[in-house]
């Protein structure tokens, strides 16, 4: 497969029990992959090898945030181990080319105790990058956020959203409204268990208490949530989850209106 540019990108067999959506592990030893689809996701090819970054490919647990910054730029937001191999910690990467090629722009941790992954961005009016990630340090479990005024080279760490999301954790979906409100959703892992969300009318500086969406979880096991802004303004927020009714987990969808959020 050739992509617009030029690209070739060759299918490929992933190894016995690779997670093709998404990576094989979150260690030294991670492999991410992707799929393409050229008619608005009714067909797919792939997977196909992310490649692009020669001194961190081998390593990178790549999810989808990507920060548009024209028709062939954007921002790839990658989780890559520490430097001891352990996970893990957020890489900024950029392409000029539409996918041709990729350069490692900066490290928006500096590696202190625990992890800082799974992040979620967007960019403000301002042209700065706001990022919230995954935090953990021993057995706390929070979301921390970060700001870019200069496409991802430097970060500084400027506030924690949400002080606790549950026993191990839950990765953050940030939307921004129309009104530059800031929204993370996040699944939420001590009982009650659900969904719940977090407001900031001032770009990020401070913060509303938790706003609980729902709290109908039977255990645990539950969140990773995507979410976008309709043109209508409502939220439609897409997450695991899990209830009193089937012994399985399925996938689940909520709208919100922005109201309801204030």
């Amino acid at each position: 497969m050739k992509s617009e540019g030029g690209q070739n990108w060759t299918p490929i067999t992933p190894p016995r029990g690779s997670n093709l959506h998404a990576e094989t592990q979150i260690s030294g030893r991670s492999v991410s992959w992707f799929y393409v689809s050229k008619d608005r996701a009714r067909s797919w090819n792939g997977p196909f090898r992310f490649e692009g970054l020669k001194s961190h490919e081998e390593a990178l647990s790549a999810r989808t945030d990507i920060i548009t910054l024209g028709r062939h730029d954007a921002l790839f937001m990658l989780t890559a181990p520490k430097a001891d191999g352990t996970e893990g910690r957020i890489l900024c990467a950029r392409t000029q080319d539409g996918g041709l090629s990729f350069s490692s722009e900066g490290f928006v941790w500096d590696e202190q105790t625990g992890y800082a992954i799974m992040p979620s961005s967007t960019r403000l009016a301002d042209g700065a990058i706001y990022t919230v990630v995954r935090r953990r340090a021993h057995d706390r479990f929070w979301l921390e956020a970060y700001r870019s005024a200069d496409l991802g080279r430097t970060w500084s760490c400027v506030g924690t959203p949400v002080r606790n999301t549950g026993i191990m954790g839950n990765p953050p979906a940030l939307v921004a409204l129309p009104d530059e409100r800031l929204v993370p959703l996040y699944g939420f892992r001590d009982p009650p268990f659900g969904l719940s969300a977090v407001v900031s009318r001032d770009r990020g500086g401070t913060w509303s208490e938790p706003a609980v969406l729902r709290d109908d979880g039977d255990d645990a096991d539950l969140g990773y949530p995507c979410a976008l802004v309709r043109q209508d303004g409502k939220i439609i927020v897409v997450y695991y989850f899990n209830d009193r009714d089937g012994p399985e987990r399925f996938i689940a969808a909520s709208i919100l209106e922005a109201p309801t959020l204030s």
